[in-house]
Parts: structure tokens; sequence; C-alpha cells
């Protein structure tokens, strides 16, 4: 008869750093709160000194020989390194990498709900494997599997580029696509060019009437600058022509 299995019931425990009582070395090499060395003491020796100072003994190297421990608020040190953690988790891109299997001699509608499963997977950031598998003398003709992926990359063109080029391995032709990233609104240039020439629907805008006015105002203003333009051109030859009156007289 077998025997049954006794399972250990208790939780595990998450925090394997061992902290003031739970160093059960004789000797530790001891870092005080400046980070300064003091120097191998006693384990007791270095719990006393870590208790006059209201802080904790902590064994940051417990593979050195003796263990090194530093004095320091252990709850301050756990919660700083908590929020570097997530600070760096942050930080990171998770990719996820969709896989998508073709025939050779796939059917016109088996491809298209093939290529909308890859558009899918593109426009969610993911990146796509897609494998063609050939099964018997079908590997004698690769160049329709690669011409059947160049042709799926050249339709998705818009939503994906391709990682890694098509690649033979045994019976099974690999490609990578990863997805275009999206890029940045300039400004809304477009909108904003719209929203000036239209306004709400049916209801044209007030400002081609006042591009004609100020038109008008530039007109009108080319006008007096002609005119006076005349005046001073009109002024001068008055006294050429009263000279050339006296010249007879004379």
């Amino acid at each position: 008869m077998p025997i049954p299995r006794r399972f250990d019931r208790r939780p595990p425990e998450r925090d394997q750093t061992r902290v003031n009582e739970r160093i059960a070395v004789p000797q530790v090499r001891l870092i005080d709160e400046d980070g300064q060395q003091v120097g191998v003491v006693e384990r007791d020796e270095a719990l006393q000194y870590a208790r006059d100072r209201d802080l904790d003994l902590v064994e940051v190297a417990p593979q050195a020989r003796p263990p090194v421990c530093r004095v320091l608020d252990y709850s301050k040190y756990k919660y700083e390194q908590e929020q570097k953690a997530k600070a760096a988790r942050r930080h990171q891109k998770s990719i996820t990498v969709r896989e998508i299997k073709l025939r050779p001699k796939i059917a016109a509608n088996d491809y298209e709900t093939k290529k909308g499963h890859v558009e899918r997977f593109l426009r969610h950031q993911d990146k796509v494997k897609v494998t063609i598998m050939f099964r018997g003398r079908e590997t004698t003709h690769p160049e329709r599997g690669e011409r059947l992926l160049m042709q799926l990359a050249d339709e998705l063109s818009e939503l994906g580029t391709i990682e890694q080029r098509p690649n033979l391995d045994g019976r099974n032709m690999t490609m990578m696509m990863a997805p275009v990233r999206p890029k940045a609104d300039p400004g809304g240039g477009e909108g904003q060019n719209g929203a000036r020439g239209h306004g709400s629907a049916g209801e044209p805008t007030a400002e081609p009437v006042a591009a004609d006015d100020a038109h008008a105002a530039d007109t009108a203003s080319v006008a007096e600058g002609e005119l006076a333009a005349a005046d001073v051109a009109v002024d001068p030859p008055a006294p050429a022509s009263a000279d050339r009156a006296s010249v007879p007289e004379g």
C-alpha cells in the first residue's frame, strides 16, 4: 500500500532576507548606517549596535565569509526596493508573439480569413510568426511558400514590417512580422483647416466675407497709394513748363 504524501501546509516564506535574530552566524562583517565598514564583529555585538540606533541588522551578502550585514531601517529599505521594482516594470513593455499557420495551396477564402487574423494581431501591436507547412512533395517547391508570405507582407505593409524574412526550417517556412509604430499626430493641421473652412453642417462660416472685406480694404489702400504717387509725379513738372514758357519771351 503506497504511503500517502504529507503536504507542508505552512504558507511559503516570501521574504528570504535574514534580519536581526534570524541571522544565525557567530560573526559578521558589519557596515554601519553611513555605509562605512566597521569590521568583523560578533553577531550579538552587531545586533546591539543596531538596537542602540533603533535600526535593523540586515544580511546583505550571505555568500561572503563572514556574511556582510548592514545597519539600516529595513522597512524603509524594503519599501524603496519595491518602488524601484515597480518603476522598472512600468517602463517595460511586454511583447506577445502570435502564430498563424498556412498551407502553400490555401484556398482564397481561407487566406483572407488568416490575413484578417494577422491584421488584427498587428493592430494590437503584437508580433506575428507566419508559418507555411509543407507536406509530401510540396517541399520541392519552397518558392510557392515564399511567394505567399511576401504577398501577405505586401498586403499588410501599412500595419507591419518584415522583421525576419522567410526562412525554411525542415518542412516549415517561417516569417516574422512586427507591428508598425503609430505615427504621432503633429497637431491635427487638417482638422484645424477643416474647422476654419466649415462650421456646423449646412452653415457657412463668416470668414470668406471677412476675407473679402480685407481684400477690399487692401485694394482701397493700394488705390490711395497710387493716387498719392500720381500727385507726387504731377507736381514736379510744373516748374519745367513754366521755364519753357519763359524762354520765347527772352
